[in-house]
């Protein structure tokens, strides 16, 4: 009878820890028995994508599909299809064919996290293999999700990383703002010569305060954007943001020295995308 009524206390306690468990681990981080996803003293992860599954998780992104041109007269038609986006060995490939398709010449994808993960401040990060390629323009930036302010440059954008194909491993770091954009030559931005930029991953990175954003390349800061407290038309930056990934092809600064046809396809490499909030 004491071994059975041990028994009985044993499995309730278990049943108790599981249990506590389970309601700790509810939130937005999709991870798996073999990711190691490090902590980052003072922060907490809220959201991720390692990118282990079998498919792109659609509860985490949605593709633009348009041909649009992205503002900057650019060659390519964003779309779904699993040719230009798709999962491969744990990573995401964002992929940019030449082809003919809806009037265009090329086709790539745009992903973005918009009202499926959107956050104000914290340490966003991106691990990421770039392509190389005339004509290419790789980046991983964030828009606002709710355009509070109105449409851009006025809600703002955050460029975490940028790159040309014609200027090779160098990345850039940008913001843009109402009293800060490149149409009236008043752009924030900073560069940081990356040698491995189209050879391996690279983890680029910003921390954003209430104050400030500061810029990371493989932990090296190298440009810091600061509130200067002069209004929304120079700090849009008190607003829920989403990311983008997408692979542009040509346009006015990708595009600035030619797309060379050869070079295609060409895709960029995503090992992981985290999201931190300041504890």
């Amino acid at each position: 009878m004491k071994i059975k009524i041990l028994s009985k206390i044993i499995l309730m306690q278990f049943a108790i820890i599981s249990m506590t468990f389970a309601s700790c681990s509810k939130d937005d981080s999709t991870t798996t028995p073999g990711d190691t996803i490090p902590q980052i003293p003072g922060y907490t992860l809220v959201w991720n994508d390692e990118f282990n599954g079998p498919n792109i998780d659609l509860t985490k992104w949605s593709h633009e599909v348009n041909g649009d041109g992205g503002g900057n007269n650019e060659l390519q038609y964003y779309t779904n299809l699993p040719t230009n986006s798709f999962i491969q060995s744990g990573k995401l490939i964002v992929k940019a064919i030449h082809e003919d398709y809806q009037n265009r010449s090329f086709t790539s994808a745009r992903l973005r996290s918009a009202d499926k993960g959107d956050w104000l401040y914290g340490r966003i990060e991106i691990s990421a293999k770039i392509p190389t390629g005339l004509g290419t323009w790789p980046a991983i930036w964030m828009l606002s999700t709710d355009w509070d302010y109105g449409g851009w440059p006025e809600s703002g954008e955050i460029d975490i990383m940028e790159h040309v194909g014609y200027d090779p491993n160098i990345v850039h770091g940008s913001v843009h703002t109402l009293a800060y954009n490149h149409t009236i030559g008043t752009q924030k931005t900073a560069t940081l010569p990356v040698p491995t930029a189209t050879t391996k991953y690279n983890l680029y990175a910003i921390e954003w305060f209430a104050d400030h954003i500061d810029f990371y390349i493989n932990n090296t800061k190298y440009f810091t954007f600061n509130n200067e407290n002069r209004g929304w038309q120079y700090w849009p930056f008190d607003k829920r943001f989403h990311l983008i990934l997408n692979l542009a092809v040509g346009g006015n600064w990708g595009g600035a020295q030619g797309v060379d046809v050869a070079d295609f396809p060409a895709q960029m490499e995503v090992d992981y995308v985290r999201v931190y909030k300041k504890d």
